[in-house]
């Protein structure tokens, strides 16, 4: 972890992360909603299927490169943002799952004999 001047890593009030991580698809779901514009509208304008819209929106599926460049160029929200959220996403979901983090142990300890 980098240390921002006058940050101490250490404290709690630092290191603190969502209890349940946000899906960009839940900021797009209700951008959408504010804007008054529907799923299946969007997915027509857009040249996708309205089940991988939805799945996005819906947090079922991720937000990749291409249809976060699609969305900006159809609303206007920028793709860099969204993209590192689901980044960071992914990130707290693989942080949870038991299995692959003891897997992540087992490979730090032969790493550690090389």
């Amino acid at each position: 972890m980098t240390t921002l001047e006058g940050v101490d890593p250490k404290m709690i009030a630092n290191n603190l992360r969502s209890y349940q991580p946000t899906h960009p698809g839940e900021v797009l779901k209700d951008e959408l909603e504010y804007r008054g514009i529907s799923q299946r509208s969007l997915a027509r304008e857009m040249g996708i299927s309205y089940s991988v819209l939805n799945e996005v929106l819906n947090g079922k599926r991720a937000l990749n490169i291409e249809l976060a460049l699609m969305m900006e160029a159809a609303l206007g929200v920028d793709a860099a943002p969204l993209l590192a959220m689901q980044n960071e996403y992914d990130m707290q979901m693989a942080e949870r799952n038991e299995s692959f983090m003891e897997k992540l142990k087992q490979i730090r300890r032969v790493a550690a004999v090389f």
